[in-house]
């Protein structure tokens, strides 16, 4: 990928917290993922780490979206 552009927005995309969900009601993972060399998901992770730092950081209870997002999804397959 030589796209500078297209590079950044595929690690935005894989460094957000939003997952799909399968028909079956898991978690997919993000075409961008695959769509990043060893590099750019390395990258990926090191903004994702940075912005659930922020997140913390900036929420009430010092919790990232992933961190609220977890045990959400846990209690509603309990259902």
């Amino acid at each position: 990928m030589t796209d500078p552009r297209s590079r950044e927005a595929l690690i935005e995309q894989a460094a957000g917290a939003w997952r799909p969900v399968r028909l079956d009601g898991g978690v997919a993972s993000l075409p961008a993922w695959h769509d990043l060399d060893e590099a750019g998901r390395r990258e990926a992770f090191l903004v994702a780490r940075r912005s659930r730092r922020v997140e913390a950081a900036l929420d009430e209870d010092g919790l990232s979206s992933t961190a609220r997002a977890v045990p959400a999804r846990l209690e509603a397959a309990a259902r």
